[in-house]
């Protein structure tokens, strides 16, 4: 890969960085911030409904889902980062070969080509029947 398109993907991982670093700090400081009283709008002195207090605690709980995600992906980001700076980027870490510029453009912290990726999903998805583990 060319300088000019190191630059590119690195520009576009940087944002792609700080756009989530922006997000986890947000969430981070709303969840400190808060109770579970104010979270759930409940001003008064009473306790409130037990369906109440469950939708409050799934919603904090898909919260804390798309921040462990969030920081799954950011970590991928770095990594990416590091392979650009070892200048490994754009090669697909199984195989050796180099992940296509669409891929790249769609996921630019992709470690994998579509080939490699498609092999592990695949080998994930035949270990679920194989276990006998509902979805």
């Amino acid at each position: 890969m060319n300088k000019k398109d190191q630059d590119h993907f690195k520009a576009i991982l940087m944002q792609i960085r700080k756009e989530l670093s922006d997000q986890i700090n947000q969430v981070n400081e709303d969840e400190i911030n808060s109770t579970i009283k104010d979270a759930s709008g409940d001003h008064s002195a009473y306790s409130y409904h037990m369906a109440d207090q469950g939708t409050d605690n799934m919603e904090r709980e898909k919260t804390y889902f798309y921040v462990q995600r969030d920081n799954h992906t950011m970590q991928d980001i770095i990594e990416a980062l590091e392979r650009i700076e070892a200048g490994t980027f754009g090669l697909c870490i199984e195989c050796g070969e180099k992940i296509n510029r669409e891929r790249l453009e769609a996921v630019p912290y992709a470690m994998l080509c579509v080939q490699c990726k498609s092999a592990l999903e695949n080998a994930s998805r035949n270990n679920l029947f194989a276990t006998g583990e509902p979805f």
